[in-house]
C-alpha cells in the first residue's frame, strides 16, 4: 500500500517468480498514470524485459492520484499464476475525503482461475487455439477467506477484478454497499446490493455492519457465462457465535442491458476533491470540443491459420526494441505511424507493431466499437478518461446526443458490451508512448492492443522527463 507521505516511490521488480521457471518480465501498475514518465510504465512497448535472476528499480510518483489499483507482470502469462497484487494510494493528510474515515480497510483481489499451468496456457495460445473456460474463481488467491469487523462499524472494501477473462458480480449477504470511489474518482455515493466488476476494473465501497451478529457470505460469481463459477468468503462479526447459514445471495437476474444501466449510474462527485483540494467538477470536460476522433473496432481473426485478435484490422506484435526507445534514439524500422488507421477500414487483418499518433494537449473522442458477441474491456495506460456513453448496436454521430457531458466518471478501464459501443473523452496532457489494450489477457496477448504516441517535438522537461540513468537497453537500442 502506498502511504500519503511517500512522494517518491521505488518499486524493485525481481524477475524471479517463486515456484516456476524464471523468465524475463516487467511489472505494471494498473492505473498509475506515470506522469511525464512513460519510461516507468513497465510494458514491452516502453521497457526492456528485466533479465532472469536480476532486478530493476522503478522510480515514479502516483502524482495527483488516489484510489484502488493493482499491479501484475505485463509479459508472458505470469499473471495467470497469481502474479498480481494491490496498489492502494491514500489521500494526503490535509486533503479531505467525502466520507468519514472507515473503521477498517479490506482489499479483495477477485478473479477467475485456471488449474492449468501458466506455461500450458501460453502454449495453447501460441499454438493458435483459444483458452478453455476457467476452472474457478478466487478471492485473494484463496478458495476461502474471512474478513472480520465490529458490529455497528463501517469498513472500506476495495474490490478489483484481477482475472484473465470474465466479468464478476460481487455481493454481500444481508448488506448493501455504498460506492465511494472508482479507479481514482470519487463518485456520487449510490447504494447497491450487487456490483458488476469487469476485467481490469476496481471499485471501492463502504459497508456498514448493521445486521444481527453472525457470519455472512461474500460472493463473487461469473457473469454472462453459461456455466456460473462462484467464490465465497466470510464477513465475520467479531461478536458472532452463529455460523454461515441460508442460501447464497443471488446474482442479478438480468444480463447485459441491466449491467449497462448500472454502469450509467456511476457518476462523478462534482463537489468532492480527489487527490487535489480543488473539486473534481472544476474541469468542465463536456464544454471542450474534441480535436481528434478515433474509432476502434475489435475483431477475432485467423492469420496464417492461427487465432489472432485485431484492432481496426491490425493485430499487434511486440518489436524486438521497445517503441519508446526506438522513438527516443530515432531508430528506424521498429514501428510506423501509419501502420494502423484511426477508424475501421475493412480488409484482411495484418500484423504490425502498430502506433497511432496524437499531439500533446489534444482532447480526443474515442469510440470502442464491439461487433462481437463477447464482452470487451479496454485499458489506456498513462491516463484516466471520462466514460461519456454506452449504447447498443453501431455507433453513429447522432449517438453523441446521449453522452453524459456533465458528471461522467473518470476511470482507466472501460467495458464494452456485446454488439455495442462505449465512448470516452481523453485530455492528452501526458506525453509519452502509451499502451491501449484489451484487459482480457488472451486478447491482448494475441494482438488486441496498440500504442498511442502523445508527442510534442519541442524537448521540454515540463512535458516529459529524460530517459532514466538505469534504463535497460535491448534490441536495436543496445549500445546507445
Amino acid at each position: 500500500m502506498v502511504k500519503p507521505s511517500l512522494l517518491h516511490l521505488i518499486c524493485v521488480a525481481l524477475a524471479v517468480l517463486s515456484g516456476y521457471e524464471v523468465k524475463a518480465d516487467n511489472p505494471y501498475r494498473n492505473g498509475i498514470k506515470q506522469r511525464k514518465n512513460s519510461w516507468q510504465d513497465g510494458v514491452l512497448g516502453t521497457n526492456c524485459p528485466i533479465p532472469p535472476n536480476s532486478n530493476y528499480t522503478y522510480h515514479f510518483q502516483p502524482k495527483d492520484q488516489i484510489g484502488s489499483y493493482t499491479y501484475f507482470p505485463s509479459t508472458l502469462f505470469h499473471k495467470a499464476a497469481g502474479g498480481y497484487g494491490a496498489f492502494n494510494v491514500y489521500s494526503r493528510p490535509r486533503i479531505p475525503i467525502p466520507y468519514p474515515n472507515p473503521d477498517g480497510d479490506f482489499t479483495l483481489l477477485v478473479g477467475d482461475w485456471y488449474n492449468t499451468s501458466h506455461k500450458i496456457l501460453q502454449q495453447t495460445l501460441d499454438s493458435g487455439r483459444s483458452l478453455p473456460f476457467p476452472h474457478g474463481v478466487l478471492i485473494n488467491g484463496q478458495a476461502h477467506a474471512t474478513f472480520s469487523g465490529d458490529q455497528g462499524k463501517t469498513y472500506m472494501f476495495r474490490i478489483s477484478n484481477v482475472g484473465l477473462s470474465t466479468t464478476l458480480n460481487f455481493r454481500i449477504q444481508g448488506h448493501t454497499m455504498k460506492l465511494v470511489e472508482v479507479e481514482g474518482s470519487h463518485t456520487i455515493q449510490n447504494i447497491y446490493d450487487t456490483l458488476d466488476v469487469h476485467v481490469g476494473q476496481s471499485v471501492t465501497v463502504l459497508v456498514t455492519l448493521n445486521q444481527a451478529p453472525k457470519d455472512y457470505y461474500i460472493v463473487a460469481s461469473t457473469r454472462f457465462t453459461k456455466q456460473v463459477l462462484s467464490a465465497t468468503a466470510v464477513l465475520h462479526y467479531t461478536n458472532s457465535h452463529t455460523p454461515l447459514s441460508g442460501p447464497l445471495p443471488p446474482p442479478p437476474a438480468l444480463q447485459f442491458h441491466w449491467s449497462m444501466q448500472q454502469a450509467r449510474t456511476y457518476r462523478w462527485n462534482l463537489t468532492s476533491n480527489a487527490a487535489r483540494p480543488n473539486p473534481q467538477g472544476s474541469f468542465h470536460y463536456g464544454k471542450i470540443t474534441p480535436t481528434k476522433f478515433i474509432e476502434l473496432a475489435n475483431s477475432a481473426t485467423l492469420i496464417n491459420g492461427k487465432r489472432r485478435y485485431a484492432v481496426n484490422g491490425v493485430s499487434y506484435v511486440n518489436a524486438d526494441t521497445p517503441l519508446k526507445l526506438a522513438d527516443y534514439f530515432n531508430i528506424s524500422g521498429v514501428f510506423s505511424l501509419n501502420s494502423i488507421e484511426s477508424v475501421p477500414s475493412g480488409g484482411a487483418a495484418t500484423i504490425a507493431s502498430s502506433v497511432i499518433p496524437a499531439s500533446l494537449h489534444d482532447f480526443i473522442e474515442v469510440v470502442f466499437q464491439n461487433n462481437e458477441n463477447t464482452m470487451q474491456s479496454w485499458h489506456l495506460d498513462g491516463y484516466d478518461f471520462w466514460v461519456a456513453g454506452y449504447g447498443s448496436g453501431q455507433w453513429a454521430r447522432e449517438k453523441r446526443g446521449s453522452y453524459n457531458l456533465v458528471d461522467a466518471l473518470t476511470r482507466h478501464t472501460a467495458q464494452v458490451y456485446p454488439n455495442s459501443w462505449t465512448a470516452i473523452l481523453v485530455s492528452l496532457d501526458n506525453q509519452g508512448m502509451w499502451n491501449v489494450r484489451s484487459a482480457i489477457w488472451e486478447r491482448q496477448y494475441l494482438g488486441q492492443q496498440f500504442y498511442l504516441r502523445v508527442w510534442n517535438p519541442v524537448k521540454n522537461l515540463a512535458n516529459e522527463y529524460d530517459i532514466p540513468s538505469n534504463a535497460l537497453l535491448c534490441g536495436k537500442a543496445a549500445g546507445h
